[in-house]
């Protein structure tokens, strides 16, 4: 057994989910770890949110150093954390549970010609995550609007850009991450309105 396979079984093991697993050539072995996440149920409320602790990160620490000495792991530093504000999105369930939040998207292949206003050689793309009308694939949508800084009027006869949306599917992302927009208002649910 591969030690990424030993290393996921262990942080499974202790009722985490194993985010990323990242080796450098320095000798820098990264453990990105979160609390397991399931879709509510028709009906249900949305789950309260749980965030790694401190605490979390140095009980795995300790499960894998013993872990990693029995393996015969080379490494010079470990290091365990949350995810943070750019998590990756990485398997189907890290697209449902960020269903409606602002996503940053690499395709691994440019998009070719459309029939909209979108360049054929782009693969970056920021916008909010939803899924696809088909209900398979998702999708991203944006608008080129300029954001409005604050204290700014704004015209109301202005006519907003359209909304442009971008439909893919998991095998054609390269990489994939909440986009790290930063509210000192604290977290809301996505589409909440703020209240001030």
């Amino acid at each position: 057994m591969a030690w990424q396979e030993t290393v996921e079984q262990t942080v499974t093991g202790l009722g985490f989910d194993l985010v990323e697993l990242d080796r450098s050539g320095s000798g820098l072995l990264r453990v990105t770890i979160d609390w397991p996440w399931q879709a509510p149920q028709v009906g249900e409320d949305a789950p309260v949110e749980r965030f790694v602790t401190v605490e979390d990160c140095e009980k795995i620490t300790r499960q894998l150093q013993y872990l990693l000495q029995v393996e015969g792991l080379e490494y010079r530093r470990l290091e365990v954390g949350s995810p943070g504000i750019d998590r990756p999105l990485k398997r189907e369930i890290d697209y449902m549970r960020f269903e409606g939040h602002v996503v940053d998207l690499t395709l691994k292949a440019p998009i070719g010609v459309t029939a909209s206003d979108v360049s054929a050689n782009r693969k970056k793309f920021r916008g909010t995550l939803e899924r696809a009308e088909d209900g398979v694939q998702w999708q991203v949508v944006w608008s080129d609007a300029p954001e409005v800084k604050p204290g700014v009027r704004v015209s109301k006869k202005r006519v907003p850009p359209p909304l442009q949306a971008l439909v893919f599917a998991l095998e054609d992302i390269q990489q994939a991450r909440l986009a790290p927009i930063v509210s000192f208002k604290g977290r809301q649910a996505p589409g909440a309105a703020e209240v001030e």
